[in-house]
């Protein structure tokens, strides 16, 4: 199984603890609200199961375009009545494993109440 199967399998199932299979360890997140780059898998496995934990059943890939080091997936889903679109990309290193993975969200409202969210998540889940 490659690194984006599993990703899509960790989306669906929400299995994070699937997270370290496919993180490098000295992965980067760079989020749309957060403007410093999140160093190193713990923080990315952080924020990656907030935002999985913020989205809801409506979320879904849209579009996936992929070459062996990248791979763009735009998706889709409806938070509190706003439809929230972006991308995820990803860049994987020479053995598959993510060292970084960029959210980019639009439009402005979406950023706004996913901010409010993903705050809200990253507290409680800082607080576990």
């Amino acid at each position: 199984m490659n690194t984006l199967e599993i990703w899509h399998d960790i989306v669906k199932t929400q299995d994070m603890a699937r997270l370290d299979e496919i993180l490098a360890e000295d992965c980067v997140f760079l989020s749309p609200i957060v403007h410093t780059p999140q160093q190193g898998r713990e923080l990315t496995k952080l924020y990656l199961t907030a935002a999985l934990n913020v989205f809801n059943e409506t979320f879904q890939y849209v579009k996936e375009v992929a070459t062996a080091q990248h791979a763009v997936l735009e998706f889709s889903c409806e938070v509190e009545g706003i439809l929230v679109n972006g991308v995820d990309i990803m860049t994987f290193d020479e053995t598959g494993k993510l060292t970084e993975f960029k959210v980019m969200v639009r439009p402005l409202k979406a950023v706004n109440l996913l901010h409010a969210k993903m705050k809200a998540m990253l507290e409680e889940l800082s607080s576990q």
